[in-house]
């Protein structure tokens, strides 16, 4: 499976911390691509003390290390040092791509920028991922998910009119920018086979996240529209959002005047389509409150496990809402081997169960080929570099 994959033959300096860089060096890794991780000698990774479980902290693997980090290489360079200097150029000379999560202007002020290392290695792809950018007044402020959560407008659309703003229960904004940040890598990896010359990315989990907020972002260029908090509903479509069954909640979207028409009738409700307040789309949206009343009205007679039996075998998008170990224990999750079984660093009698990405290749999962690694596991490997004068 490894020949196959589609970056399989490039090489990543993996310069990143904590989640933005390395889940964007994760993605590049189950594409195939070969992640060598430059890490600070004797601390490495910050992640690596970051997660639940103390112990592992204190080891260096760190939950959140280990969610990110599987099946890359881990390299301890300081790059104040001039023997570890020598070592890291010439993995540069060598490399496909660098990958860094810094401040902006960090490794340009220790000798590493762009310009320095496009001239020693024309063909390398720079990638920075940052708060704000390389350029713009903000450029040089520190950030992380919540800052950027909260300067996007993310939070002022979450929650409802009485609980907004609040934060996304994850690191939305690092993910979206690690996975911009791969699929830039992607395309200027494809450029490359055209103009044979590396080019400098410059990501910006603030305008990443601009972008991704979709309809929210949309509705206020194109027609000045400013989004508001509207809870679990829909602000496009009625009724789409969370309704209540006999026994918990259940997400119904019924975006389509079809689907509305085949919910009514599932709902021994076949009145509601005729009733002028209820005819079209507009119509719904301007009376939702009452309309989502008839509707969780009739979903007390079954479960939620039912109702989404019923209405999604019709045709009606509609499903239970479940916890996190809920979700990952789906039978449609474990047929497609989304979560991939490895040995866990150091510790030979303990299981690591990794996420993958979703994607299959020609049928197959990607699955990281071994586990993260320790820190300064593969020193030995790149041994005559290491040792460099």
């Amino acid at each position: 499976m490894d020949d196959d994959r589609p970056l399989h033959g490039v090489r990543v300096l993996d310069l990143t911390n904590v989640l933005a860089g390395p889940y964007c060096g994760y993605q590049l890794m189950l594409l195939g691509a070969e992640i060598v991780k430059i890490e600070r000698p004797g601390d490495g990774d910050l992640a690596r003390s970051l997660g639940p479980e103390a112990d592992l902290n204190r080891t260096a693997l760190g939950a959140s290390f280990l969610a990110q980090n599987a099946g890359k290489k881990s390299v301890e360079l300081d790059l104040k040092d001039a023997g570890d200097r020598a070592v890291f150029e010439n993995l540069a000379r060598d490399a496909d791509v660098l990958l860094e999560n810094f401040r902006a202007g960090v490794l340009d002020r220790i000798g590493y920028g762009w310009e320095t290392l496009h001239r020693l290695n024309p063909r390398l792809i720079y990638c920075a991922i940052s708060g704000f950018g390389q350029t713009g007044p903000m450029r040089s402020a520190p950030a992380y998910d919540q800052i950027i959560q909260g300067l996007s407008g993310m939070m002022s659309v979450t929650g409802t009119p009485d609980t907004a703003p609040l934060r996304v229960g994850f690191p939305v904004c690092d993910t979206v920018g690690g996975l911009v940040a791969a699929l830039s890598i992607a395309a200027a990896l494809a450029g490359r086979t055209r103009t044979g010359k590396g080019v400098f990315l410059d990501v910006s989990m603030l305008e990443t996240s601009l972008s991704a907020m979709g309809w929210a972002t949309s509705n206020y260029l194109v027609s000045g529209v400013e989004p508001e908090p509207m809870g679990d509903q829909n602000a496009t479509a009625a009724p789409s959002g969370t309704f209540q069954a006999a026994d918990g909640p259940l997400n119904i979207a019924a975006n389509r005047q079809e689907q509305f028409e085949t919910l009514c009738r599932l709902l021994d409700r076949p009145d509601l389509p005729a009733d002028e307040r209820f005819a079209d789309r507009e119509a719904r949206k301007r009376n939702r409150a009452t309309l989502n009343e008839e509707i969780n009205t009739a979903l007390r007679r079954r479960t939620a496990l039912d109702w989404e039996r019923l209405l999604a075998g019709a045709g009606v998008p509609a499903a239970r809402i479940l916890t996190v170990a809920q979700a990952l224990e789906l039978d449609q999750v474990s047929e497609r081997g989304f979560v991939t079984d490895l040995p866990f660093p150091g510790q030979p009698r303990r299981t690591l169960r990794v996420a993958g990405n979703g994607v299959l290749v020609n049928g197959e999962p990607l699955r990281p080929p071994g586990p993260p690694p320790l820190l300064g596991e593969h020193n030995a490997e790149f041994a005559s570099e290491v040792t460099a004068p």
